[in-house]
């Protein structure tokens, strides 16, 4: 019976170190895959820490999470230890009452501390970058230091402090050379513990930061967005690190142990203690601050701020940028339209924004954005497809230069879709029984209701509520009786693997799967579909717009709009790349280059009665698929 204890116990054991480090091997294992797939491991290769050292963001980040770490484990310390042993001098009113202002941290849901955050430093006007971040960090830091402390307090001897001020010691010296060392192993507990917080933290620090300012967390859950191996790189790497300083951590003592004279620690070990961890900060500040170098270039020393979706720029072109003008390129990111309107809304400061047309369109007529001055980019628009330029969503291109452009679309298996079905059905055909549990819907409210009035033959600009409520039903039908799975970037792996028969898409990811899997088609239905443009505009206030033109026209240069082009996937508005392109790189990759001239394909037209309903109807729908389940 005991034998058979020991051996359940073993399995347990062994089963809950796969389940908590299998994920960790899988991530180091594809961070040396040759492919930019996250699932399917095609051979071994350097080249996603080739990218990592070039990605100047990506490091920025580590630096940033370091020296935030570093500053708030140190601040947060020698607050919460004073305040703890304060807190063992005071009354037992006084006592409660910081107890219980120290747990509301702890309690409250991060988002509810970052949301609180973030309003007390727009009520204080403090603009939120490196500052804001760091004070937050030390904010929810300090109820951790003072929970490993106070107990180690409490347990001290009432009158050692007094004894130590009736045997000549300074109130000073009575804390540092009597009540701390006493209370040592509760402090060191205490700012590991912060330490470890402040690294890690994301929700806190995504509401709290701006200005370009991230740390690792949210470079991360930035570049998670889309299929970037990258993340496995660096996260490789801060698992190498965490792990040589665990084992320095548990081979120090081994070795005091051994050596019993040395136990007492001197004046000077502790000084030269305390001198390397200023050294280290010192030198990661350095580093950090040295990366940017002055020169005699036209815009050395100016800063282009722009907001961006995630994962849409290819950094070695940002880093090209820097290089020919001197500049810095400070680049934030959205999810969505939504998201990037109500920072510019509220009054956050870029000089360059790429939103999609149909927000373009809103910017324009709420007049949050700047006329171009033709002169700076005239000879940048000739070069573009002249399909995309002069479009609805600003007639003339009186604000806006395009960056990518493309469509929406079916991504399909073709050993698993019968083209014939296609042809036939169209956005029909996810609501073919043939096809149940083996589809995936796009979580986007725009583009899934573009799909369903298309394939009732409406527009997909339509004002009619009737028609937007046939769509609802259109939409409830499938997720009823098809049982989809509603993802958003996920899909551009998973289509790559062959894990669903079809799905929605934009052109640009199809155009990856299909250069990462020959079984992979794309098709566009006959009902029409969303061409869509992404374009370059200045917000007004912008503070450089100079440097933003100068952006502008470099992005769209042949070389630089090549490369970025093959980096992202998406359409070249510049028409000699589009073209070369696609007859060599993305050869027979139909997904590449949009369909032009079609007469029921559509770009999207900004209406805020039709998108608040949209935005209801599609929750709704959700509702609906979350219950079919």
């Amino acid at each position: 019976m005991n034998e058979k204890r020991r051996f359940s116990g073993r399995t347990l054991l062994v089963l809950s170190l796969l389940f908590f480090y299998l994920p960790i091997l899988f991530m180091i294992i594809f961070s040396f895959n040759d492919s930019k797939s996250l699932t399917h491991f095609t051979g071994f290769s350097l080249r996603w820490y080739d990218a990592m050292l070039k990605n100047h963001s990506m490091m920025e980040s580590l630096y940033i999470t370091i020296i935030i770490a570093v500053l708030a484990t140190i601040i947060s310390t020698l607050i919460g230890t004073l305040t703890a042993i304060g807190l063992s001098q005071s009354g037992k009113r006084m006592r409660r009452f910081i107890s219980q202002v120290n747990d509301f941290p702890l309690m409250n849901p991060d988002i509810v501390t970052a949301i609180g955050l973030m309003l007390l430093f727009i009520t204080f006007q403090i603009e939120k970058g490196f500052l804001t971040l760091l004070l937050a960090h030390i904010a929810f830091c300090i109820p951790y230091v003072m929970l490993s402390v106070m107990p180690k307090v409490r347990s001290l001897d009432p009158n050692l402090a007094d004894a130590a001020l009736d045997l000549g010691a300074t109130p000073m010296q009575a804390i540092t050379k009597v009540i701390v060392p006493e209370i040592m192993p509760g402090i060191v507990s205490g700012a590991l513990i912060a330490f470890t917080m402040s690294f890690d933290d994301f929700i806190i620090s995504y509401f709290v930061t701006g200005k370009g300012i991230k740390n690792l967390s949210i470079m991360v859950y930035t570049m998670s967005k889309r299929v970037n191996p990258s993340v496995n790189a660096i996260s490789t790497v801060v698992v190498v690190l965490v792990t040589i300083l665990l084992i320095v951590i548990n081979v120090i003592p081994v070795i005091r142990e051994k050596h019993k004279g040395d136990r007492i620690e001197s004046r000077s070990s502790r000084g030269w203690k305390i001198g390397g961890i200023c050294a280290l900060a010192a030198a990661v500040l350095i580093s950090y601050f040295g990366i940017h170098q002055s020169s005699s270039l036209p815009y050395a020393g100016q800063t282009l701020r722009i907001y961006m979706p995630g994962e849409y720029i290819d950094n070695d072109v940002v880093s090209e940028f820097e290089a020919q003008t001197g500049a810095k390129v400070v680049i934030d990111n959205f999810d969505s339209n939504e998201q990037m309107y109500i920072k510019v809304a509220n009054g956050e400061q870029y000089d360059l924004l790429i939103p999609s047309d149909y927000m373009i369109q809103r910017l324009k007529d709420e007049g949050r954005l700047e006329k171009l001055d033709r002169s700076k980019v005239k000879k940048t628009l000739k070069k573009m497809n002249p399909y995309i330029l002069d479009v609805a969503y600003d007639p003339g291109n009186v604000y806006s230069v395009p960056y990518f452009w493309g469509s929406v679309g079916i991504v399909y298996d073709k050993t698993k879709v019968d083209r014939e079905d296609l042809e036939k059905e169209g956005y029909n055909i996810f609501l073919d029984t043939k096809y149940k549990s083996d589809i995936y819907l796009y979580d986007s409210e725009r583009d899934s209701f573009m799909m369903a009035l298309k394939a009732l033959g409406y527009s997909m600009n339509t004002e009619s509520h009737e028609e937007l409520t046939k769509a609802y039903d259109w939409l409830k039908q499938c997720v009823e009786t098809m049982d989809p799975e509603i993802v958003t970037d996920e899909i551009i792996d998973n289509m790559a693997q062959g894990r669903k028969a079809l799905g929605l898409i934009y052109s640009g990811d199809a155009t990856y799967i299909m250069s990462e899997n020959k079984n992979m088609g794309f098709y566009m239905p006959k009902s029409g579909t969303n061409i869509w443009v992404d374009a370059m505009v200045i917000p007004k206030g912008a503070s450089n717009k100079d440097l933003a033109y100068a952006f502008m026209n470099y992005i769209n240069s042949y070389e630089a709009a090549e490369a970025n082009s093959l980096y992202v996937g998406y359409t070249s508005p510049n028409q000699k790349v589009e073209k070369y392109l696609s007859t060599h790189d993305f050869k027979g990759i139909n997904a590449y280059t949009p369909r032009t001239d079609y007469a029921a394909d559509e770009v999207f037209e900004y209406n805020d009665k039709t998108r608040k309903e949209i935005a209801d109807l599609w929750s709704d729908v959700k509702i609906a698929a979350s219950n079919a389940d």
